[in-house]
């Protein structure tokens, strides 16, 4: 589908991958598509390729994954493109994606100078659609920070690193872009800069990159406190076993030391033999207690955990 801009100053190209003919028909028309729509009919990975071998005919080519499903690697869209001054061409495009008005976008276009300026219009819907998807992780990543504090546990840690790789797919999403940004100022230098609409993707690819980072902050930050609190209950348990062995300890050893079978032992032949056996082992763990706790040793392993309490 052909549109035409600010009374017919340059032109948008969009097609889908069935419209052969009418692909064709463009690539005739444009020499330098020739090359372009054969090297990326069958790309289904970003790419993108910069000519300038003529002043003033500067193009750029490639393509460019504008989204990826979270949980299945080969979901995603894609789409091919060709920027000029005259025109630009888009290959497997779609607004639905977006969950945007293409006709307020064209409008949008009807004040583009170029085909350069246009398809960064473009460029700035997809950011835009991420920002209103990177509100709604910030909510999730929110509810996470608040669910570490009331119920943390093994899910919890499994959550975090769900919103850690949703991230790292964010900034995935962001790389080509931002490169984009960077070839199109190679390309066409400072005139770029005073197009509204590349001062606009670039302030949004700021704001998206701020965002990310600060969320990667908040996550690593969550990992690091789940470590913390992982070795500190860690410590816990076997300081809690090491305790229970040694209080354990004259149990065992009086245990052991009437357990034997030698035909002399007078203690079985007391008549309160076994009171004082009984008597003996609790006085000696008691006196084992409270030696360790005279030491510091027992800490606060035998203290009950309050709620909403990383370690109490």
């Amino acid at each position: 589908m052909e549109h035409t801009f600010n009374e017919g100053k340059w032109k948008w190209h969009d097609f889908q991958t069935g419209q052969a003919s009418e692909l064709n028909e463009i690539t005739a028309k444009y020499p330098t598509c020739n090359n372009w729509y054969t090297n990326i009919k069958e790309n289904q990975a970003n790419f993108l390729q910069l000519n300038t071998q003529t002043r003033g005919e500067e193009y750029i080519w490639g393509s460019l994954i504008y989204r990826q499903d979270i949980e299945e690697k080969h979901e995603k869209n894609i789409f091919h493109f060709y920027i000029s001054n005259d025109f630009f061409i888009t290959i497997d495009f779609d607004f639905s994606v977006l969950k945007c008005n293409p006709e307020s976008v064209q409008n949008q276009m009807e004040q583009a100078e170029n085909g350069v300026e246009g398809f960064f219009i473009l460029l700035g819907e997809i950011l835009l659609n991420y920002l209103k998807k990177i509100d709604e992780y910030e909510e999730q990543l929110h509810d996470l920070l608040w669910k570490m504090k009331e119920q943390n546990n093994l899910e919890i840690l499994e959550r975090v690193y769900e919103n850690r790789h949703e991230l790292l797919i964010w900034r995935n999403l962001l790389i080509p872009i931002t490169e984009l940004k960077y070839i199109a100022e190679e390309a066409y230098g400072s005139d770029i800069n005073r197009m509204s609409e590349f001062s606009r993707v670039a302030t949004r690819i700021e704001r998206i990159q701020m965002l990310l980072n600060a969320y990667q902050q908040e996550i690593d930050t969550m990992i690091n406190l789940e470590e913390v609190v992982s070795t500190h209950r860690g410590n816990e348990i076997m300081k809690t076993l090491t305790v229970m062995t040694v209080l354990f300890t004259p149990v065992m050893a009086w245990g052991a030391l009437w357990g034997m079978n030698f035909k002399v032992m007078p203690e079985l032949e007391w008549k309160l033999g076994y009171a004082m056996a009984a008597a003996l082992i609790l006085v000696s763990t008691v006196g084992l207690y409270i030696y360790l706790r005279m030491k510091g040793w027992m800490g606060d392993i035998l203290k009950g955990r309050k709620k909403n309490s990383f370690f109490k």
